[in-house]
């Protein structure tokens, strides 16, 4: 784990931001401790909103899903507290148990019972769901998971993107205030994958439930996270929100792709495949749709060139107004420039040593952020 992680782990730092706070009631918080044989969950204190999508991220091995069983009420011998909203699930050692915590538990493998069909599945979950929802209610979410068709199906029929959309409206139809989510996307391929991330934004965003997903893929975090639970060889070193963690040029989230920045505003459809999102008085038209709700953006450093003017001529027609933050060092040759727009989101460009230079790139410089449109992701 690297600089942006560990430099947060006082425990005053594990509160997400004050822009990021929510009710006491409506929080997660908490410290928890197991031994399980060579590996030591030691999480030390925590605390973040209960609301939306959490990410829980780290490199293999660190224990993301053990704390994710842990949330679950699935580890024997767990010591700590334990608080979700106004309840408590962990007192010193008393364990408040699994099937009292109002829970659903998404699996990497889906976990199904392969002796049941589909509807099977979804009927054994509403008929032990508080108030015992009926056919309506299960006919209900199967349409709204995209899965009314496979009802009848056996479960050895599905694929693997439709053995999770189960596996995801099973849960929901158990009652869950609280889902988990355990690599979900993980053994799936990208167009199953991408289905499957629209859906479980969609769901967070429609039926405001909170959600913890674990996930070592900076893609499935970038694209659905409020805020982000940093972990390394069994505790919790940092909380932030996804936004503020991206704004440190050595972020954990950085793959190979490079620096990447996260953008939320409200969004228009333009022609057919295009739509434009407001930010301050700047427009930024991207490949997709839109309905003028608030839509997330994904836009690569490598994909940002800097202009002291608007240009003419040129195909990127997206150019938006900008003031330098930082300038940072970057791979050999080339450096980092965090820039702030106007409705004070950041953006990164990554240009090459000879650019800086001839542009005299220095922090609080005006300048213009050019994206090409085809290059941003929605």
């Amino acid at each position: 784990m690297n600089a942006t992680a560990s430099a947060a782990a006082s425990p005053a730092s594990l509160a997400a931001s004050a822009s990021d706070a929510a009710p006491p009631a409506a929080r997660i918080e908490g410290r928890l401790h197991a031994r399980l044989g060579e590996f030591t969950l030691d999480t030390g204190p925590f605390c973040w909103p209960l609301d939306g999508i959490t990410a829980i991220f780290g490199r293999s091995g660190c224990g993301k899903s053990t704390l994710l069983r842990a949330f679950a009420g699935l580890i024997p011998r767990l010591h700590g507290t334990l608080r979700v909203g106004a309840s408590t699930w962990l007192d010193g050692t008393v364990q408040r148990p699994a099937p009292q915590r109002d829970i659903g538990y998404v699996f990497q493998d889906a976990a199904l019972f392969p002796h049941l069909s589909v509807r099977g599945n979804l009927e054994f979950a509403a008929h032990r769901a508080p108030g015992r929802p009926g056919e309506d209610a299960l006919q209900l979410r199967a349409a709204q998971l995209g899965i009314a068709h496979l009802l009848d199906r056996r479960i050895a029929a599905l694929s693997g993107g439709e053995k999770q959309r189960i596996a995801i409206a099973r849960a929901l139809l158990s009652g869950a205030r609280l889902l988990l989510l355990d690599e979900p996307l993980a053994a799936l391929d990208w167009h199953a994958r991408d289905e499957l991330l629209d859906l479980i934004a969609r769901i967070a965003r429609d039926q405001q439930l909170p959600m913890l997903l674990v996930s070592h893929a900076p893609e499935d975090v970038e694209r659905l996270a409020r805020r982000v639970v940093f972990m390394d060889a069994g505790r919790i070193v940092g909380v932030e929100p996804l936004q503020q963690a991206l704004l440190q040029p050595d972020s954990p989230l950085f793959d190979r792709l490079g620096p990447v920045a996260v953008l939320e505003a409200p969004a228009t459809a333009l022609a057919e495949g295009l739509a434009q999102a407001r930010f301050g008085d700047s427009l930024l038209t991207f490949p997709g749709s839109a309905d003028g709700d608030a839509t997330r953006l994904r836009i690569f450093a490598r994909d940002v060139a800097l202009s002291r003017t608007v240009p003419s001529g040129t195909s990127m027609l997206n150019h938006l107004p900008a003031t330098v933050d930082a300038v940072a060092p970057s791979r050999p040759g080339h450096v980092l420039v965090r820039l702030r727009l106007g409705d004070g989101q950041g953006l990164w460009s990554e240009v090459t040593e000879p650019a800086r230079a001839a542009l005299h790139i220095q922090p609080g410089d005006a300048l213009f952020a050019l994206i090409k449109t085809a290059s941003i992701e929605h």
